[in-house]
């Protein structure tokens, strides 16, 4: 398979597993497990207005049910098994979704008069999520 640079799977696998699987998947299933400590580790806002919780635990409980696919789908690119560049889809449509929608999500509440994050992490953040997304789908497209 021609790869869009070389080593591009290992490339993508890493990212797919950092920022899919660590970041989204971990992270949101000690959200969900235990919002407090969560939270006292840094994984969720602490001055988190009531009704944006309602919602962050939703996308928490999401990511904590899909988030699996993205260690198999990235521990497969970075061991070259081929199935695993078809999966591949998954992780990149849904880290596309994620760096638009977290892109969106905080500036909204910047809008509203929360800044509960800087902008920085917003702009870095939503960066990782599109970039991983997009390289996973380009990699998943050259697959077939």
């Amino acid at each position: 398979m021609d790869q869009i640079f070389p080593y591009a799977n290992l490339v993508t696998g890493i990212l797919v597993l950092i920022v899919g699987f660590a970041a989204h998947w971990v992270a949101q299933l000690i959200s969900v497990i235990n919002w407090e400590f969560a939270t006292k580790i840094g994984l969720q806002e602490k001055r988190m207005p009531r009704e944006f919780k309602v919602y962050e635990h939703a996308i928490s409980t999401a990511d904590a049910l899909i988030g699996w696919i993205y260690g198999i789908a990235g521990a497969g690119l970075i061991l070259n098994i081929p199935w695993s560049h078809k999966l591949l889809w998954f992780p990149g449509i849904i880290l596309l979704y994620h760096g638009i929608c977290v892109w969106f999500w905080m500036g909204n509440q910047k809008k509203l008069g929360f800044q509960l994050v800087t902008g920085s992490f917003r702009i870095i953040w939503s960066s990782l999520n599109l970039i991983t997304g997009i390289l996973a789908i380009i990699h998943a497209w050259q697959a077939g």
